[in-house]
């Protein structure tokens, strides 16, 4: 059962995250940032994923400390509903476009927290969101699910698009990656023989 619930609890956030990465893409997200939301659900969707995140934050000083610890949260989550990592494929990837824009995601279950973003928005907000915090959200998740993330935006014009192609790319890339390969069952890939 690769599944996980961690809770964290500082005076900024307060985060519940339940995940099952062998779902069917079914979640309840409640982080009080409604553009998160709809991100979140991407993931979800398009990881097939199941996913619970409730979040209660300090969003009248703004929606950093609640995309940063979600992004910390659900990467601690990630790790342990992952585990010791046997029989995983450990690398994926994706491209997704939508409409005019295209991003690339590739993610290595490497145990070692890198991320490389390379995203250049049309527009610093998308309605009342930051898209700045889209960077504080994997630099979290990265830190906490010990991964290394390569994240490309190819091209767009529409900065929604944009961010929604990263985060449909990102899940794409971690089901490729979580998915268990029959071929090296009972294996860690790595021939280090830890990850």
């Amino acid at each position: 059962m690769r599944q996980a619930d961690v809770t964290r609890d500082t005076l900024e956030t307060k985060i519940s995250v339940r995940i099952d990465l062998d779902g069917t893409g079914k979640g309840t997200l409640e982080t009080g940032v409604p553009f998160l939301d709809h991100m979140l659900d991407q993931i979800v969707r398009h990881g097939l994923i199941d996913l619970d995140v409730r979040c209660q934050g300090d969003t009248h000083i703004d929606d950093h400390h609640t995309v940063e610890d979600v992004g910390i949260t659900l990467g601690q989550a990630f790790a342990r509903a992952l585990g010791d990592k046997k029989g995983v494929r450990r690398y994926g990837h994706a491209y997704v476009p939508l409409d005019e824009a295209l991003s690339r995601v590739v993610v290595d279950f490497s145990g070692r927290p890198g991320l490389h973003y390379f995203v250049t928005y049309t527009r610093a907000r998308i309605g009342n969101f930051d898209v700045d915090l889209v960077r504080e959200f994997f630099q979290g998740f990265v830190n906490h699910a010990g991964v290394t993330l390569h994240i490309d935006n190819l091209r767009g014009d529409n900065a929604h698009h944009q961010c929604e192609t990263v985060f449909k790319a990102f899940a794409r890339a971690l089901r490729m990656a979580a998915e268990r390969d029959e071929r090296a069952a009972g294996t860690i890939p790595s021939t280090k023989g830890a990850l």
